[in-house]
């Protein structure tokens, strides 16, 4: 775009002037009292840039200033004057001299700068690399404030009054849109810091490790909290969706095509079985007759069967004892634990770059742990250069390497905490042994319970007779009773996992399988973990 040239300031009557498109969202009553005040003690000192109306002759459209327009006319009247200054420019001209007015201003709204990006983009053909470069904004800059346009109305309005703060509203910018506002009902009902905002929708997200279906349009999905973190330093942990309607949408398809496939399997192979049926349907009560018990064990055998046909399952019939198969290998914490061996990893290095993101002092002895046994260059170039804008300011990515010290040096004790922190949670997540990730956990008491808990994908990767071993180990027979546990074992798996995740009077969560501990040993719910869930119900609702 070619810079019209100033053509002088002119004396125009504020009647035939008219207000043109302000990326401006809110006006703060208060400024501008005082902006009314000033213009009639003093006069407009700065003039309004106008342009020719393209509709009517000698009637003009703000293009920057109208806050002061609209205090010149309560100051002054309709048929007052101010000064303007006249330029003939093109809409997009306009457009991008109306956005750069305001955004050099500190006070400038991020939602009115997202809204003006998007017009920008549009009028680019989305072509980004244009929209930035007529915006004068870094890539960064232009990423983060269309993640910004997303937010719904109620939320954009609560961040322009600063009822929540950017770190608020970049947390539910992640949020499907339909969500937001009861979740900012929670947020403001609660008074939640952006900390606790944090954790709460870290509980009502999804971990993408334990889907069941293709997630390879998850990595460029806008609710792929990955993408989150790529732009926003306040960010729920990676690996986690945010739109729980479209994660069990997919996993219920998963789930009904696999069980179809089963069905029709089982019913050529087991052609005749019955499954058991409570005939005085008393729950959990198989009777004291004989055929009662025939029945039970037929049913139970036919179901393990079925459970043997299952994609995993191990070879040979199934027994209906908890320790295993009668021709398969015994069921042991171990056994089970080497068919999570994968989440078991993906859940702890979340959990520890989680608890390193948040104290900066963990983080620094994780990294001088790292740097004195040289594995801290084992942390990916890209995932700490990508985030450098945000860690340090927008501009630090393109400075040179003197800069980047200066940069560095006049960086504040929290900024440099949060570095700190960002390279402990990268160590956790890129560092390639385990182990590592084990005995840093363990030496910060890091616990795994915020960020996972068992659920439907969780219990699917096993076979009934696991299901069995967990939920013994986890208390659920117990509070069953054998025969109630029994009668569910004896249908279909997915029916028993229902069954066990909707077990009247008993709470999953804070309970930690063998299969997820480090140790290797049940972790029971901790005594305090008990807490009123109703936020998180607000959100997740």
């Amino acid at each position: 775009m070619t810079a019209p040239q100033p053509t002088g300031t002119t004396m125009v009557p504020l009647a035939r002037i008219a207000i043109g498109y302000n990326p401006r969202r809110y006006f703060d009553s208060k400024k501008h009292d005082e902006l009314v005040a000033s213009l009639r003690l003093r006069g407009m000192l700065q003039p309004i840039l106008v342009r020719p109306a393209a509709d009517a002759e000698d009637l003009y459209t703000v293009v920057a200033g109208g806050r002061r327009y609209r205090a010149a006319v309560e100051a002054f009247g309709a048929d007052g004057e101010a000064p303007v200054i006249i330029r003939d420019m093109t809409d997009q001209e306009a457009l991008e001299a109306a956005i750069d007015e305001n955004d050099i201003r500190d006070d400038a709204s991020e939602t009115e700068q997202a809204d003006a990006a998007v017009r920008v983009l549009a009028a680019c053909q989305h072509d980004r690399a244009e929209a930035g470069r007529r915006l004068g904004w870094s890539r960064a800059k232009l990423e983060r404030r269309l993640a910004l346009a997303n937010l719904s109305e109620a939320v954009k309005l609560a961040l322009d009054e600063r009822r929540i703060k950017v770190g608020h509203a970049e947390l539910l910018a992640a949020v499907p849109s339909d969500k937001q506002d009861k979740a900012l009902e929670t947020i403001l009902g609660a008074g939640l810091d952006i900390g606790k905002t944090r954790d709460l929708l870290m509980r009502v997200t999804q971990n993408l490790a334990e889907a069941c279906f293709d997630k390879s349009e998850c990595t460029t999905c806008p609710f792929n909290s990955g993408t989150q973190r790529a732009l926003f330093e306040t960010h729920v942990d990676d690996g986690h969706c945010t739109n729980a309607a479209c994660f069990q949408l997919k996993t219920e398809a998963v789930e009904k095509v696999r069980l179809a496939e089963q069905e029709r399997t089982a019913a050529t192979e087991d052609v005749g079985d019955q499954d058991y049926d409570d005939q005085d349907g008393t729950e959990g009560d198989l009777g004291d007759g004989d055929d009662h018990d025939s029945q039970a064990v037929g049913g139970v055998e036919a179901a393990a069967r079925r459970a043997a046909l299952a994609p995993g399952a191990p070879s040979g019939r199934a027994s209906s004892k908890s320790g295993g198969s009668a021709n398969g290998p015994t069921v042991t914490a171990k056994s089970i634990a080497g068919r999570t061996l994968d989440l078991r990893e993906a859940t702890w290095r979340t959990a520890l770059a989680r608890g390193l993101a948040d104290n900066a002092a963990h983080a620094h002895v994780a990294i001088l742990v790292a740097a004195l046994t040289g594995t801290l260059s084992q942390i990916k170039s890209s995932t700490l250069t990508a985030r450098a804008a945000l860690l340090v300011n927008p501009s630090f990515p393109d400075l040179g390497f003197g800069a980047k010290i200066e940069e560095i040096r006049d960086l504040s004790d929290t900024q440099a905490g949060t570095a700190l922190s960002a390279i402990g949670a990268a160590y956790a997540r890129d560092v390639q042994s385990f182990s590592h990730v084990a005995d840093l956990a363990r030496a910060f008491d890091v616990d795994i319970r915020p960020v996972w808990q068992v659920d439907r994908a969780y219990l699917e990767r096993y076979t009934k007779d696991e299901l069995k071993f967990i939920a013994r180990e986890c208390g659920l027979i117990s509070h069953l009773g054998e025969k109630a546990f029994a009668k569910r074992l004896g249908g279909k798996k997915a029916d028993l996992i229902t069954g066990m995740l909707n077990a009247a009077g008993f709470e999953w969560a804070g309970r930690l399988p063998s299969a997820m501990t480090l140790d290797g040993q049940y972790g029971a719910p901790p005594a305090t973990a008990a807490a009123s869930d109703s936020p998180v119900g607000a959100l997740a609702a």
